[in-house]
This record gives structure tokens, C-alpha cells and sequence, in this order.
């Protein structure tokens, strides 16, 4: 543990990019998925076939594949992310930080996207018919009537979508992040003798990260909780 403590100002810096690199990736894969579930319960057949495609296809394709297509297949092709190039705060966000955003994000959206669908299927069909019968079109329905309710039954799996996001962030890591299981990797070459502190600093740091998204999801629910 004392090599932990000894570089702590490295450690929260690393911390520090995984929280970034969870603040920016779970605001996309909500809109993201938001989109995907509109896509997939919508009257246009030819989008919600792409959106259930899109679904089936990423959400059962390891997160690893997704990161080494964007990493190494990707630019091949004309598709990389050599323009991002920001140095505010202390944080640099590079190609490699922006490559990690994109596959973090479109791989969680999916399961935001099915997470959110099982909150509409707990809306009353009733509502929606009644939304259209007063002359409101799908966009307004879903908008207005829908969702609103959807995202309240829909904060605990989608909760859950994001912690699992938060933890999966760690894969960043072996894509040259300098996120906290990069750092640990680095603490645990240069001091091989204390590498059960180092695990249990680390897995200390995930807990709390995790610990606060649990207890801002739970206010969440409290506050959007039905009567």
C-alpha cells in the first residue's frame, strides 16, 4: 500500500481520467441509446430492423473487439481520431482517450437501449394511444408521454449499465489510457513486492467511484419514485 500512497498524486490523476472518461462515455451512450430504443420501438420498419441489428450485433461483441477495431482496423479505413488533441486541467485528451470514448459509448448504448425499452413496455399502452388520438405524432408521443415515464421505471438497469460501464473503462487501460489500471500496471512493475497493497489501493478506488454512482442513481429513484 505504501507505493500507492507514495505516488497518491499520480494515482488520483489516473482516477481522475477514468472518472472523465465515465462522465463523457455514459452523457453519449444515454443519447445514444435513447435514439437506438426510439429507432427499435418506432412505426418505420426499415429503422427499427437497423436498430435491433445494430443491438444484437454490438452488445454480443466482446468490448475488447470493439476497442482494436477502433484502434487498429479503423484508421485503415479513413475512420480515427488523430484531430482530438485537448490539454486542459492537468488531463490530456489524445487520439487514444477519444478512440476509448467512442467504443465505450457505442457498446453501452445498446444495453442503455434495452434498459430503456423494458421502461417503456411498463408504460400503459393506453397512454400512447390516447397521445395519438389527440393528434400528437410519434415524435411528440415519445417525447411528452412515453419516455418521461420510461426513464423513471428504467434508473435501475440503466444504473446498472453505467457501473458496468464505469468498471469496463479499465480496458482503456491496454489501449494506452493513462486511466487507473494503467497506472496500476505501472506501479506493479516497479514494485513487484507490494502488489497485493497496490491491488487493494486500486480496487479501494473503484469501489468508492462505483459507491458514488450507486447512491446519485438511488436519489434518483427516490426523487422520480411514483406514489
Amino acid at each position: 500500500m505504501s507505493a500507492v500512497l507514495d505516488n497518491f498524486s499520480e494515482v488520483l490523476r489516473a482516477f481522475g481520467y477514468t472518472t472523465l472518461l465515465f462522465l463523457i462515455s455514459a452523457v453519449l451512450s444515454l443519447a445514444l441509446g435513447t435514439v437506438l430504443v426510439a429507432m427499435r420501438v418506432g412505426p418505420i420498419r426499415v429503422l427499427a430492423v437497423v436498430g435491433a441489428l445494430y443491438v444484437n450485433l454490438v452488445r454480443n461483441t466482446p468490448l475488447v473487439i470493439i476497442f482494436m477495431f477502433f484502434t487498429y482496423a479503423a484508421p485503415k479505413i479513413g475512420v480515427h481520431f488523430r484531430w482530438v488533441d485537448v490539454h486542459a486541467f492537468g488531463f490530456d485528451l489524445t487520439t487514444a482517450f477519444a478512440t476509448a470514448i467512442v467504443a465505450l459509448s457505442l457498446y453501452t448504448a445498446t444495453f442503455v437501449c434495452e434498459a430503456l425499452r423494458s421502461g417503456i413496455n411498463s408504460v400503459p399502452i393506453g397512454q400512447a394511444e390516447a397521445a395519438r388520438a389527440i393528434g400528437l405524432p410519434f415524435g411528440g408521443v415519445m417525447t411528452q408521454v412515453v419516455l418521461p415515464q420510461a426513464f423513471r421505471a428504467s434508473v435501475p438497469p440503466v444504473a446498472s449499465a453505467l457501473i458496468a460501464m464505469l468498471k469496463n473503462t479499465s480496458v482503456a487501460g491496454i489501449f494506452f489510457v493513462a486511466e487507473a489500471i494503467n497506472q496500476m500496471r505501472r506501479l506493479t512493475n516497479d514494485n513487484a513486492d507490494e502488489r497485493l497493497g497496490i491491488f487493494i489501493g486500486f480496487a479501494i478506488g473503484y469501489i468508492i467511484l462505483v459507491e458514488v454512482v450507486s447512491l446519485f442513481s438511488q436519489m434518483l429513484e427516490r426523487r422520480w419514485r411514483i406514489a
